[in-house]
């Protein structure tokens, strides 16, 4: 995110786009509506109409897979009507020319072809975030789960550039993040191409730095790691041998759950680090328990680049141990000499090698949370990114202008439904925690959404067994009759082992992220 939460109570017009946030971010989704409660627009684009669409100034329901069509639409508006920011454009941002290029076809009345949203409603929504003045964006995975998601991303930064909306509080291009820790992982390497503080594999000064500060060297230069699909693909063509997850559930959050399984049974060993036997740790041959988030001593750093001391308060069970010490008795007994004896003093390595948490250690963190970057001891961290530069040597940003592409699949006479999978506000991610507390009493199995005009149309009843088929598996739920979901779209929460949403979608992905495209699948929906 490039802004924080305060930044929240200075934005005029808060723009949410592919993000159902009030069940995925129920406490930025409360920030929100609050504002918009004090008088602040909302714009609200989702293929489901979600509980923002309630509050919302300009309501929109694009096509799944259309996004980069609807954010061009609404760029070409604002700039055939003259309301983006020339100066902001001037100072600080590269590629004008070729943006205006490719904007030019994308008129309301062509991308209503393409989005299904009324040419009026775009020209609306544009107006209304261009005028801003202060304009906020916030998306999650309704824009990076697709073939395309590295250009909708762009498309949502280009749109906040091209109106000078970046830099200010009540501004900004803001992806919440999934999980408490998604972007820590990010921070500290946790990606294919890049170690710790994004520094990229195979450049010299990456390979130089790990030389100095750690004594080794990178096998070979220029060779960056595989993703998570391409893992499971390497694995299922027989040339990964042994796979090492920690705290991560593939067989429940991975795309194509068959191919998963298949993928995770020809590895010659797999090793599991979590804190239950998930549906994954239970095809391991080793499982090493570890210790959960009040049984440990460590940092977070969530969605707005906050970085958060947590305290041990209670013993670990049995021989589970936290993360770290499970990592240094691994690397001693693979002849590594590691000698950290907390971890506060493995915080102090990450200091060392990470120039945007330089600043930070846990004696500081024991006065509050600091925002990276914070490069030096004395500095305060960084509410909001970009205030005077971009992180570009120059300090300039650039248009990534992107042309709309059609989705990987779509409909047809043998799947006439799309499959839309997501969350639910009592379960968190693949459900291996929050099916095991209270709120898994709330929904404790799979249910689908069938519009009702759908469900009529197949005899289906509240409540009665439905069946969703993909080309690469299938699952059945309780139906739920709902105007949530347009017709032909099925919403299909992925929480549930038992019935992995993820038999239907595809072993595809964005070619620049390697991302999957969990928001679109083409299915035939019957009742069970």
């Amino acid at each position: 995110m490039t802004n924080n939460f305060d930044s929240i109570q200075s934005a005029d017009t808060i723009m949410v786009i592919g993000s159902n946030t009030t069940e995925a971010h129920p406490v930025i989704g409360m920030m929100i509506k609050e504002q918009v409660r004090k008088g602040a627009k909302l714009i609200v684009c989702d293929p489901r109409t979600i509980e923002l669409h309630e509050l919302a100034t300009v309501k929109i329901n694009q096509r799944s897979g259309s996004d980069v069509a609807l954010l061009n639409g609404m760029m070409n508006v604002i700039l055939a009507e003259n309301l983006h920011n020339p100066k902001f454009i001037e100072e600080r941002v590269e590629k004008f020319e070729e943006l205006k290029a490719t904007v030019e076809k994308y008129t309301p009345e062509y991308v209503e072809g393409i989005t299904g949203v009324p040419a009026d409603t775009i020209r609306e929504a544009a107006r209304t975030y261009a005028a801003g003045p202060n304009s906020a964006l916030f998306y999650t995975m309704g824009i990076t789960q697709h073939t395309t998601g590295t250009n909708n991303v762009r498309s949502c930064c280009n749109l906040a550039l091209l109106c000078g909306m970046m830099g200010r509080p009540g501004t900004g291009v803001n992806p919440l993040r999934g999980q408490n820790n998604v972007q820590g992982a990010c921070d500290m390497g946790a990606l294919p191409a890049t170690l710790p503080g994004y520094l990229k594999v195979g450049l010299p000064a990456a390979a130089e730095k790990i030389e100095k500060l750690w004594g080794c060297k990178i096998p070979e230069e220029g060779k960056v790691g595989l993703s998570v699909v391409t893992m499971m693909k390497a694995a299922g063509n027989g040339e990964l041998k042994a796979l090492y997850i920690m705290g991560e559930n593939p067989m429940v959050t991975d795309p194509n759950t068959n191919h998963v399984a298949h993928a995770l049974d020809t590895l010659d060993f797999l090793v599991v680090q979590d804190i239950f036997l998930t549906e994954t740790a239970e095809r391991a041959d080793v499982v090493l328990p570890a210790a959960c988030w009040p049984e440990k001593t460590g940092t977070y750093s969530n969605t707005i680049r906050a970085v958060q001391l947590s305290h041990k308060a209670c013993d670990s069970p049995g021989e589970a141990r936290e993360d770290w010490t499970i990592f240094v008795e691994l690397a001693k007994r693979l002849g590594h000499n590691w000698d950290f004896k907390s971890s506060s003093e493995v915080f102090d390595d990450i200091a060392r090698f990470v120039p945007a948490y330089a600043g930070m250690s846990h004696e500081r963190l024991e006065k509050g949370y600091l925002q990276w970057p914070c490069p030096t001891p004395e500095h305060p961290g960084t509410p909001n990114l970009h205030a005077v530069q971009f992180s570009r040597p120059n300090g300039m940003a650039t248009f990534s202008p992107c042309e709309w592409a059609a989705p990987h699949e779509w409909p047809d006479e043998e799947y006439p439904f799309i499959a839309n999978t997501g969350r639910n506000l009592y379960h968190y991610h693949s459900g291996s925690m929050s099916r095991r507390g209270p709120s898994g009493r709330y929904v404790k199995g799979l249910y689908i959404e069938v519009n009702p005009a759908d469900a009529a149309a197949m005899g289906i009843c509240e409540g009665e067994n439905v069946k969703v088929e993909s080309r690469r598996g299938e699952v059945t739920g309780v139906a739920r009759i709902t105007e949530s979901v347009p017709e032909k779209m099925v919403f299909v929460p992925f929480h549930f082992g038992e019935a992995p949403a993820n038999m239907l979608t595809a072993s595809v992905w964005d070619p620049t992220s390697e991302t999957p495209p969990f928001k679109v699948s083409a299915v035939k929906v019957s009742k069970a």
